[in-house]
């Protein structure tokens, strides 16, 4: 099976943004993203070009154009969110909240998409599949040759843990507090083809991978592979999805520009001729676990000798090594935020000291994302 990898400009960015409507009153999830997008239908009828519909009706998924800028990729989202936002002034007293899961509502009370995809998906998944109330961002950055894509998604690996710490938002599942930073990692990673890729040595073998799948009737085409990093031959890019949904604006920004750093970094490795460190895949399994369960407080593994170190250490010296790059890219100051994201904390750890101080009583976990959405910025809890 030939699988064309469509031509791209290296390291143009675009971010796809999963948010929630909730209910201002009951901050339940509120199934009403299917009357948002008609309302932002043209008025032709043509649905929205970049706003399109989830798994769950209770989800739009903003989705930005393509950019060399971070920033200009984030306004791009924050545009949509404005629009989106004033749709649901019209319909009622709801709210827009982004986290890897919700706190308390339950999976039974949601109502899927109607679409084949969605259906068959469903289908074959049954009570794994009804339970994916999740949300994440998808990171996509532009490579201009196809064959870098499997080195390069091979030396992402190593960094799963830090991009899953910094994103973690999921410590809650209806009603429960879990113990683990990201419920959502592990959750996902039950689905068919989700969790993290095979080392596949190149292109050739990654086609004889999909035509494997798809013979077999595990999938479809391509597009079905949902990896935590992925190639995305569509548009050309690789896709990193393992990132929790994330609350405000100026964290996508952050956590956007260290994987555009990461890539454009790492192809320079590649033009230079050096080889890409790649941990032992038992390796990046265990650190994935560590982060998800630990967040911030996780010790990772650093390198195929086994070096151990706390994940948000390594991200500040990863962040230090990118600079150059940064400048480069003209993301500077939204790398320079993933310090500020080190200093105040992920998501999970604000949702657990807002969910503590108010007693246990979640519905201020939801007020304080909807807040954090609003703002587009971190909030101290208080």
């Amino acid at each position: 099976m030939q699988i064309e990898f469509a031509s791209s400009e290296r390291s143009t960015v675009g971010i796809e943004w999963e948010v929630a409507i909730v209910d201002r009153a009951t901050g339940e999830l509120a199934s009403v993203g299917d009357r948002v997008l008609d309302e932002l239908r043209a008025p032709d009828g043509s649905p929205h070009p970049s706003i399109t519909h989830e798994l769950l009706t209770n989800t739009v998924e903003l989705v930005s154009g393509v950019h060399h800028r971070v920033a200009d990729a984030v306004a791009d989202l924050e545009g949509q969110l404005a629009g989106v936002r004033a749709v649901l002034e019209r319909l009622g007293d709801y709210d827009l909240v982004c986290s890897g899961s919700h706190p308390y509502s339950q999976w039974y009370d949601q109502r899927l998409s109607d679409t084949p995809r969605y259906r068959k998906l469903i289908e074959r998944t049954r009570w794994w599949g009804r339970n994916m109330m999740i949300w994440g961002i998808h990171v996509h950055v532009g490579l201009d040759d196809r064959d870098r894509a499997l080195p390069i998604l091979d030396g992402l690996l190593a960094y799963v843990p830090h991009l899953q710490a910094l994103s973690a938002s999921s410590p809650f599942w209806a009603g429960v507090e879990t113990g683990y930073a990201s419920n959502r990692a592990l959750m996902f990673q039950q689905l068919p083809t989700a969790g993290l890729p095979y080392p596949l040595a190149d292109w050739a073998a990654y086609e004889r991978y999909v035509d494997d799948l798809v013979r077999t009737g595990v999938i479809e085409d391509h597009s079905e592979v949902r990896w935590d990093i992925r190639p995305s031959p569509k548009w050309g890019t690789l896709e990193v999805r393992v990132c929790d949904g994330v609350s405000s604006a100026a964290e996508v920004a952050a956590i956007a520009a260290l994987i555009q750093c990461l890539v454009e970094w790492m192809g320079d490795e590649l033009d230079a001729g050096r080889t890409l460190t790649v941990l032992q895949p038992w390796y990046v399994r265990e650190n994935k676990w560590r982060a998800a369960r630990y967040g911030m407080e996780a010790e990772i593994i650093t390198d195929v000798a086994g070096t151990e170190r706390l994940v948000g250490e390594d991200v500040a010296d990863l962040v230090t090594r990118l600079v150059p790059v940064a400048e480069r890219l003209g993301c500077g100051p939204e790398l320079q935020s993933v310090r500020l994201m080190l200093e105040r904390g992920a998501s999970y750890q604000r949702q657990l000291a807002v969910a503590h101080a108010a007693d246990g009583d979640l519905r201020r976990v939801v007020s304080h994302l909807a807040e954090e959405l609003r703002e587009g910025a971190p909030i101290d809890a208080a």
